[in-house]
């Protein structure tokens, strides 16, 4: 019974249920995804935290995957309503998984760079330790965990930096800023690896095409700090804004940040997938900007 299930699943189109629709990355991946029946919704649509609506619209989806790309990604609010960050990013994440268990489908949980300290001086490969500095870094990690505990065959993508069209990322706040200020102060002890949202929805449906399970890192190759991102924003864009580097203790924010956050390619490099660089991306980010 089971090997005639999945020959029907190979013969049919792929079906997706994507959670988080609206967001930066739910937004490229509605976009990028295409030979599958792909269902998105936003949290108008269905509140993870309810686990009884959860299940209700998993069950009647009967998607192959469902990628998780819901969160509550305000590092700096997550502070200050610690008991939402966790609610939405760790118990609304295992009532996905729960409904997906139940419902036979695979999921891929978006997750981020932030459960690691930062004290590292080399790229943080998947099974280096966690020991998150924030809410929201610690509110990923317990979902991470949580979620291998009730669906051990699920996929935890790890991203980092994330910058798209169609919402508010680092990037379009560079431009903004630069647009009515001559000069712009910007940390720069603070290196990690810049995420293109179309890059990183590819990368998905490639790991879901592949049947990936256990953690992987995805994001665009390089790495730089925020300085050197906001000075590459300026010059690519033609702006003469002068962009000046500055401590993180210069430039104090409710949530500690990780000092250094690059993630290794090795786990998707394991899938056979390349991540076309951040400078690269960042060219064709500012060309969908002006379109």
């Amino acid at each position: 019974m089971q090997s005639a299930s999945n020959s029907f699943r190979k013969s049919r189109k792929m079906r997706v249920l994507i959670l988080g629709a609206t967001g930066l990355l739910g937004k490229a991946l509605m976009g990028e995804w295409t030979g599958a029946d792909v269902v998105g919704l936003g949290s108008r649509d269905v509140d993870i935290r309810d686990a009884g609506r959860v299940r209700g619209v998993v069950g009647d989806a009967q998607a192959d995957w469902i990628v998780l790309a819901a969160a509550y990604t305000d590092v700096d609010g997550c502070e200050t309503n610690r008991e939402l960050a966790f609610a939405i990013n760790r118990d609304g994440a295992l009532n996905v998984a729960t409904a997906a268990k139940q419902a036979g489908a695979r999921l891929l949980f978006l997750s981020s760079d932030y459960v690691f300290d930062g004290k590292k001086t080399t790229p943080y490969e998947t099974d280096d330790v966690r020991n998150p500095q924030s809410v929201y870094g610690r509110s990923k990690s317990e979902a991470e965990t949580g979620l291998l505990e009730t669906l051990p065959g699920c996929c935890i993508a790890r991203t980092s930096w994330l910058f798209g069209t169609g919402g508010k990322c680092f990037p379009d706040t560079i431009l903004k800023l630069a647009a009515s200020r001559p000069a712009l102060d910007v940390v720069n002890d603070q290196r990690g690896g810049p995420t293109y949202c179309v890059d990183l929805a590819r990368a998905i449906i490639e790991l879901c095409h592949k049947d990936a399970s256990g953690i992987v890192h995805v994001t665009n190759s390089g790495d730089c700090s925020w300085f050197e991102f906001a000075q590459a924003i300026v010059k690519r864009a033609g702006l003469g804004t002068e962009v000046r580097p500055v401590s993180s203790l210069q430039m104090a924010r409710p949530a500690p940040r990780p000092a250094y956050s690059v993630l290794s390619a090795t786990s998707l490099r394991h899938y056979g997938i390349q991540m076309p660089t951040w400078q690269g991306a960042l060219r064709r980010y500012l060309d969908e900007r002006k379109r």
